[in-house]
């Protein structure tokens, strides 16, 4: 038998840190006051997966994540740590209900992560966050501009806040999604970013096409975010209006921090 490289001990070690669960029971502490979304969601085949620095609702049906959950704060984002670029299956995860790396080869489309490799401050988190799990097929063009520049901006924001801010970022489908590669990955047709910052009650979401001509346009409202998704992603926050025609005008801010 060969013997396993380092990389693939790594890659090995980092699928096996956090079992599967039910319920985030290992990683509360990623959601706001601890308070998972809810969402009737079990036709999707939803897994709980905790990792060091995010959570994923993953979808065995979709075969990506239905959400991803991070907390994050200025001292974690000012940690650089060097790009993995190792992505890799989930061994967690059943073959049956996972994708694999042949399902993107020749699609097209980019392995699009929804907690970025850019937030990570640890090398362990960095290589979680090249798993397949962290992953939807995303539009080339629109991942690495549009997208990059709301993943950027949020980091921004982020840096200016007095503490920590959580981010729930996901993918929505159209009824009949295009999918790709044998396993039949779903490809989303819209992308979210929601931000929610306790210490100022605020929260706003980000909303993108999954197309190479997508523009970010103005962020919309959680009241908004939770009407096109069925999904309540902050059930025990308190959340001040966030939309541009309110008082508390999140565009301005989330504009300031993209200059």
């Amino acid at each position: 038998m060969k013997k396993l490289t380092t990389a693939a001990l790594t890659l090995l070690w980092v699928c096996a840190s956090f079992a599967a669960s039910a319920d985030f029971s290992q990683c509360r502490q990623l959601f706001a006051n601890r308070a998972v979304p809810t969402s009737n969601s079990q036709a999707m085949a939803p897994r709980a997966l905790c990792y060091s620095s995010f959570a994923i609702l993953y979808s065995g049906r979709s075969r990506t994540p239905i959400y991803v959950a991070q907390r994050l704060n200025k001292a974690q984002l000012q940690t650089k740590i060097a790009r993995s670029n190792r992505f890799f299956a989930d061994a967690r995860l059943p073959r049956a209900e996972r994708a694999e790396l042949e399902d993107y080869k020749n699609s097209g489309l980019d392995r699009g992560h929804m907690a970025p490799a850019g937030d990570m401050g640890t090398e362990e988190s960095m290589a979680q966050s090249f798993s397949l799990a962290n992953m939807v097929p995303q539009s080339v063009v629109g991942n690495r501009h549009a997208w990059a520049a709301i993943e950027k901006a949020t980091r921004k924001y982020v840096m200016r806040a007095a503490g920590d801010v959580f981010v729930i970022t996901g993918p929505v489908f159209e009824a009949n999604p295009r999918t790709i590669g044998a396993n039949r990955v779903w490809v989303p047709q819209h992308l979210f970013k929601l931000v929610y910052d306790p210490a100022t009650g605020r929260a706003w979401a980000h909303w993108l096409d999954n197309r190479d001509e997508a523009r970010a346009g103005k962020p919309i409202s959680y009241a908004e975010l939770v009407r096109r998704t069925g999904m309540e992603f902050l059930p025990s926050s308190s959340i001040s209006a966030c939309d541009s025609t309110s008082s508390t005008d999140c565009w301005s801010r989330w504009a300031a921090s993209s200059l």
